[in-house]
C-alpha cells in the first residue's frame, strides 16, 4: 500500500508507528497519525507537534524517564538507528480478513485500528501520489476519530485546514 505514497507521507505514517509503540499502545489510532503528520509534514495551519502533544495521549515514558536522569532523545539516538528507512516498513491489507490493515516495520506489527484504517483508505481513494494533505483529508473525512476535536483542542483553524488541503465541501443548495 505504500508504493503510492510520498517520502512525506510515508513518513508520517511510520513516525505515527514509532509513536503508538513508544506510547506501548497495542495499536495505531488517529490521533499518533495526526502527531506523526505534524511532525513529518508540516503544512501551513497545521499546529506544530508541541501544541498536538498535550492533546494525544503519548504515554509517560519521557517524564517517567527524565525523572531519574536519562535523556530520552539521547537513548533513542542510540537505540533506533535506522528506524526511519522506508525500505524497512510495510503497510498492508490481510489476504484473509480484508478490513485488516496492518504496519510492519523493525521494531514490530500494529494493527491500524478501524478510524485510522478508514483515514488510510480515504487517503488513498483519488487515484494519484498519496501526500501528506491526503491524509489529512482521510483523518478529517471521519468525524467519529476525534481527529478535528485535537486540532481545534489545539488552537487550529480547522475550517481553514480543510480549505489548505483541498477537501471538497459539499454547498448548500439554493431553493
Amino acid at each position: 500500500m505504500f508504493d503510492r505514497f510520498t517520502d512525506p507521507a510515508r513518513r508520517a505514517v511510520m513516525r505515527a508507528g514509532i509513536l503508538t509503540m513508544n506510547a506501548g499502545r497495542t495499536s495505531l489510532a488517529t490521533d499518533l497519525l495526526l502527531l506523526g503528520l505534524a511532525e513529518e509534514h508540516p503544512m501551513p495551519h497545521l499546529p506544530d507537534p508541541a501544541a498536538l502533544r498535550p492533546h494525544i495521549d503519548t504515554g509517560r515514558t519521557r517524564e517517567l524517564l527524565a525523572a531519574i536522569g536519562i535523556d530520552v532523545e539521547e537513548v533513542r539516538r542510540r537505540t533506533r538507528h535506522g528506524l526511519d528507512d522506508p525500505r524497512l516498513w510495510r503497510l498492508e491489507r490481510s489476504r484473509v480478513a480484508f478490513l485488516r490493515v496492518t504496519l510492519s516495520g523493525p521494531m514490530g506489527v500494529l494493527p491500524l485500528q478501524m478510524h485510522a484504517r478508514k483515514a488510510i483508505e480515504v487517503a488513498l481513494w483519488k487515484p494519484g501520489p498519496v501526500t501528506g494533505e491526503r491524509l489529512l483529508w482521510g483523518l478529517l473525512a471521519d468525524a467519529a476519530n476525534g481527529s478535528a476535536a485535537i486540532l481545534r483542542e489545539a488552537g487550529a483553524d480547522v475550517c481553514e485546514l480543510v480549505r489548505v488541503a483541498g477537501i471538497p465541501v459539499p454547498r448548500a443548495t439554493s431553493k
